[in-house]
């Protein structure tokens, strides 16, 4: 047993005697700085390309959708060349690693199922386009304007001027309702009108608001249209198609102004549903009278 231990001792001093650990610390910081250099040269070319990207670009056919996603891609991939190439000249299987990494990715993609899923998701949204950079979209309840899309989230701009990081598994499985696909876009506002009131007459008022109004479309032309029967008004919708689909709210907003001042001041009768109360005391009045006329 002593034997084995002075084996082991003498290696020991053998291994970390002063010439040994300085070679080691020489190589290894010279392997450090050369790899740092790496690097830092994959870096730079990055930093190249992102400047060649946001000078060409622009000019391209690409919109900002997939420019955005062609820089991310090229971004991930250039910088990982420059980490495996650094991790090489240290002297790192950087092959017996990725293979480590492949098994090991397993269990940690179990935990990370869902940064996997927007990971996932963001290539969806960029392959199936329900939407680009720059849109008008509403999500769930959250409107805005779609200002990036990453590997994942997608950043919205609200009217409000939040910023909200939706992740991309969220959108994916949910209702996306875009205001800029199409070209044009119709805008419906209701409004309640008495039941004596003449129809064609408040059709010809409505149509009019629009018809001399340049921000809306003479083909298809607008439409005033019965939405409903009730006991107390008529509900009735203007429909108009506006030319600039991203003045949407602004024009919802004016057009339900100008609606107001035009019934009221052709007179046009606006009634709501009312409910009419008889105080409580005149009822116990008329239950007294009642009582005394049957004695």
């Amino acid at each position: 047993m002593s034997t084995l231990f002075e084996i082991i001792l003498e290696r020991l001093q053998n291994f970390f005697t002063p010439e040994t650990l300085g070679t080691q610390l020489v190589d290894f910081s010279i392997n450090f700085v050369v790899a740092l250099i790496a690097f830092g040269a994959f870096y730079v070319g990055w930093i190249v390309v992102r400047f060649l990207l946001k000078k060409f670009l622009p000019k391209s056919r690409f919109d900002k959708t997939s420019q955005a996603f062609a820089t991310t891609i090229l971004q991930y991939t250039i910088l990982l060349l420059g980490l495996v190439n650094a991790l090489s000249i240290m002297g790192v299987d950087t092959a017996g690693l990725l293979a480590s990494l492949g098994i090991v990715g397993i269990t940690i993609g179990f935990a990370a199922r869902d940064a996997f899923s927007n990971l996932i998701s963001g290539i969806l949204i960029y392959l199936d386009r329900p939407f680009v950079i720059g849109d008008l979209v509403e999500v769930g309840e959250n409107y805005g304007r779609v200002e990036q899309i990453t590997l994942r989230s997608t950043r919205i701009i609200t009217s409000d001027g939040k910023m909200l990081a939706v992740p991309n598994a969220e959108i994916i499985n949910k209702t996306v309702t875009s205001y800029t696909n199409f070209p044009h876009l119709r805008l419906d506002v209701a409004v309640t009108i008495g039941v004596e009131e003449d129809i064609e007459q408040v059709r010809q008022f409505l149509c009019g608001i629009v018809n001399h109004d340049p921000d809306y479309l003479k083909e298809p032309p607008p439409r005033v249209v019965i939405t409903q029967l009730n006991d107390y008004n008529v509900a009735v919708e203007l429909q108009a198609w506006i030319r600039d689909e991203r003045t949407h709210v602004e024009k919802r907003f004016e057009l339900r102004e100008k609606i107001f001042n035009t019934l009221h001041e052709k007179q046009i009768d606006m009634p709501f549903e009312t409910i009419k109360l008889t105080p409580l005391n005149i009822r116990l009045d008329q239950n007294k009278s009642a009582e005394t006329i049957n004695e």
